[in-house]
């Protein structure tokens, strides 16, 4: 299935993927036993293309760097979640050495609750686990700005919450 037309001009992204979305997410279906992690993965690689179109499309096979990337993001996808499962194996076989810490405040969850994920989440991080601003923005994916802005959101969403009649 060459993409390229017959003067060796760059390939269509559009005929690119007409062309091989479904014939990769079927083979990555079968590749790795799962239609969504390869639809997904194959879409993921299709957008990352797209981005980069003018330079992939001048590739010998463009449709094979798309088929490269989706398969690395199936890579991920897996060793993601054997990670997940890792932890969790961990943590459950500490639960029995592990001493029980101070648990919140009952007022504080129902308040904690009421933020947004991304502010509920900064704030536990550094009010609850203590971690610092540059941990909190490498466990977020975020930038360290980006916590500072959710933790002082956070925190006047908590006083207007507080302050209430």
């Amino acid at each position: 299935m060459d993409t390229e037309t017959a003067a060796g001009a760059p390939a269509d992204f559009d005929a690119t993927f007409r062309a091989h979305y479904w014939p990769m997410v079927r083979s990555l279906t079968v590749a790795c036993g799962d239609r969504e992690v390869a639809a997904d993965a194959v879409q993921d690689a299709f957008t990352r293309a797209y981005a980069r179109w003018r330079r992939i499309a001048r590739y010998d096979d463009p449709a094979g760097w798309v088929r490269h990337v989706a398969l690395n993001r199936i890579r991920d996808h897996y060793r993601k979640a054997e990670r997940g499962r890792r932890a969790v194996d961990r943590l459950g076989s500490q639960t029995d050495h592990t001493v029980a810490g101070p648990e919140p405040t009952a007022g504080i969850v129902p308040l904690l609750e009421a933020l947004p994920t991304q502010q509920r989440t900064a704030m536990s991080l550094f009010y609850v686990e203590q971690c610092s601003v540059r941990e909190i923005a490498h466990a977020m994916k975020i930038t360290e700005g980006a916590v500072k802005y959710h933790l002082h959101a956070g925190r006047a969403t908590l006083k207007g919450l507080v302050d209430a009649p």
